[in-house]
């Protein structure tokens, strides 16, 4: 099941802070990936055919394996179960919202889905670095949907100067608790942040592509300005993790680290299995499925997140292992990662 899931990725801001620039960055940027979007807020995203389309439940292919539907998300499982149809081969979905919705509503509704075939990839919130003051004066709510999200891009970065981006990089992140935060001009926020991007057969991964190339992010001003700033880095171990531990170290997971995805083994705890682990912001699942006759027993975890400090992570992840028979997990020790584990009944889920 792991294999077939799709994360769906809420995408919301005001009016005009860029998080349409965003999309079609992304778009421009998909390279071997096919992205769904899911339109609510009909404004300028660059594709002729949506304009021509125009009407809530139209679907229309984009050339370049990415699919496009303007939605009305009070029937958003409807539009969920379009684009995940199997012949569709959908990576990702991205749910672009209306810049007066409610991002939670969308939230509660991904998270509430039925269908099998998705799973949360989390809510970004994208905020106008020059209109930032000014927003959250005529939007008060501004702060709550902060609160909300998993990543903050503080767009048009470019647009301010150091001091008074440093000020409402200050602001936002008070605002946003946990969430990462990271600043962006132009919308170019590395695809990699959001979600995994697929390299084409015979690509080199991190090579230019030809939509760079070509593209470039809409403005000469735009390449004095790199992707939004992140660091990832990994685990791999061959020694097994104690469950008790890792879900100390998940459950008190530091602000700005977004997601963490990857494999673990809890060896003696559940020797028949591994599990896939999926987080983002504060969403957390884990999928067991049977090691492979023969299969290297290995943890291996990536984390992404900004201003993060890598090496206090990797210690605490290294202090999960287990520390020789003495150390062997209990009977009960699986406890706290099941609690994570999708119940085949919706309403048995911890969400």
């Amino acid at each position: 099941m792991t294999s077939q899931q799709i994360p769906v990725v809420v995408l919301s801001g005001f009016l005009g802070s860029g998080k349409t620039t965003l999309l079609n960055h992304l778009l421009r940027s998909a390279r071997g990936t096919r992205i769904g979007v899911m339109v609510n807020d009909f404004g300028d995203i660059g594709i002729d055919a949506m304009t021509v389309a125009g009407q809530v439940g139209s679907t229309v292919s984009l050339g370049n394996g990415c699919l496009c539907c303007a939605v009305d998300v009070s029937e958003l499982d409807e539009y969920l179960e379009v684009l995940t149809r199997p012949e569709s081969r959908l990576d990702v979905i991205v749910i672009e919202a209306s810049g007066l919705a409610e991002p939670q509503e969308l939230v509660r509704m991904v998270l509430a889905s039925e269908n099998e075939r998705v799973v949360y990839g989390g809510l970004v919130q994208v905020v106008d670095a020059a209109e930032f003051a000014r927003t959250r004066a005529t939007h008060p709510e501004t702060d709550r949907h902060l609160a909300l999200a998993d990543l903050v891009v503080v767009n048009k970065a470019d647009r301010v100067g150091e001091t008074e981006l440093d000020a409402v990089h200050e602001v936002v992140g008070r605002l946003a608790g946990p969430a990462a935060v990271v600043r962006a001009a132009h919308g170019r926020v590395d695809p990699e942040l959001l979600f995994d991007r697929v390299v084409p057969e015979g690509e080199i991964e991190g090579q230019m592509s030809i939509e760079d190339l070509l593209y470039g992010d809409g403005d000469d001003d735009a390449r004095d300005h790199p992707h939004a700033a992140y660091e990832t880095f990994s685990l791999a171990s061959e020694t097994a993790l104690h469950p008790r531990r890792l879900m100390a170290f998940l459950d008190s997971r530091p602000e700005g680290l977004y997601r963490i995805k990857g494999f673990v083994d809890f060896g003696a705890a559940d020797p028949a299995n591994r599990y896939t682990v999926h987080a983002v912001g504060r969403f957390l699942r884990f999928y067991p499925e049977p090691w492979a006759a023969g299969q290297d027993r290995l943890t291996q975890l990536v984390l992404i997140g900004s201003g993060v400090d890598a090496g206090a992570l990797r210690k605490e992840l290294d202090d999960c292992r287990v520390n020789g028979p003495q150390d062997a997990p209990d009977e009960h020790s699986m406890w706290g990662v099941l609690r994570y584990v999708q119940q085949s009944d919706p309403e048995a889920d911890e969400g």
